[in-house]
């Protein structure tokens, strides 16, 4: 940054991934050479030396440590308080900029500003498409299909996957309901329009929640296949059944506030039996098999299902 303020401010949350907040940020000062840009990363509470090592190599990044792990959502919303650019890009600190894919986000929301959010499009460490860059937003069709299991089954499917859009059409710039948080470009003034992530989503849905609000302001998110990022996944996953605990509030905290209230509550009834069958048939499986994976599957299911009190009427906002 020359002098004055960033076009793009660029903004991670960072909880005990050293190694990989690391290798994403040499990614990013390596790929990125026509856009003027901050990097503004918060530490939540991190205890794996992230924040000494940070330091020692980016001093130019602002770096803001948290005491506590305050979440994706309120990290973000600490971040770009701190922010001064024009554009605001939320970057997961398990990801690995390709071929200057921030310069190409960049230019691409200068020829759609109409679409208020932009992304890119996001593959595994050994290039194989990612599908996690992009989805639909959730309806009472779209729940009652994952819950019986006609989205794994035809995951090409419009009509039987409607929230897989990146799994059916990924090859072209598009508008789409949702751009993933892990790639996540927004106009700093529409941020500020609606304050942000809401808090009550600490892990997961907050960039559906914010999309959904952004929709409602006039923004129509696009996508773009010319800005490329590797995404691992997981690096900040707790374990498996509290993301499963994460992810169903969130689905039926994003139903209940934006869908009909009687759309809202055929989805919310078909996350609870999708978690309620899995438990069964999972447990039948496992009780008639001695295949580890097929028992750890069971018990994360079972306790999911135990669990439901803590999800059951929407997104989890604390640390589990």
């Amino acid at each position: 940054m020359a002098g004055g303020s960033p076009r793009l401010s660029i903004l991670m949350v960072n909880w005990n991934t050293r190694e990989m907040t690391l290798a994403c940020l040499r990614s990013v000062y390596a790929e990125t050479h026509a856009t003027d840009f901050e990097i503004v990363l918060v530490d939540n509470g991190s205890v794996d030396g992230s924040v000494d090592a940070i330091r020692a190599e980016f001093p130019q990044v602002r770096l803001i440590a948290e005491a506590a792990n305050h979440g994706f959502g309120q990290g973000n919303n600490i971040a770009a308080a701190a922010a001064g650019g024009e554009f605001l890009l939320l970057l997961n600190t398990d990801t690995i900029i390709l071929d200057r894919a921030i310069d190409r986000l960049m230019s691409f929301a200068e020829r759609r500003p109409e679409a208020g959010i932009w992304g890119g499009r996001t593959v595994f460490a050994d290039g194989r498409p990612n599908p996690t860059f992009a989805w639909g937003r959730i309806t009472a069709w779209s729940a009652f299909c994952l819950a019986t299991g006609l989205s794994a089954l035809a995951p090409r499917s419009r009509l039987f996957n409607p929230e897989g859009v990146a799994r059916w059409g990924a090859g072209t710039e598009r508008p789409v309901d949702i751009v993933s948080g892990c790639f996540f470009l927004i106009r700093a003034d529409l941020w500020r329009s609606l304050s942000g992530f809401d808090p009550a989503f600490f892990m997961y849905g907050e960039e559906a929640d914010l999309c959904a609000r952004a929709r409602s302001h006039g923004a129509r998110p696009h996508v773009t296949p010319n800005a490329m990022i590797v995404h691992h996944g997981g690096g900040s996953a707790t374990k498996r059944t509290d993301t499963l605990v994460y992810l169903s509030g969130a689905r039926i905290g994003l139903a209940l506030r934006h869908l009909p209230p009687l759309a809202g509550r055929g989805a919310r009834a078909m996350t609870l039996f999708a978690a309620w069958w899995r438990a069964q048939l999972f447990g039948i499986a496992a009780a008639v098999s001695r295949d580890q994976k097929r028992h750890a599957a069971a018990m994360q299911w079972r306790e999911l299902w135990s669990r439901r009190s803590e999800w059951r009427d929407g997104p989890v906002a604390r640390a589990l």
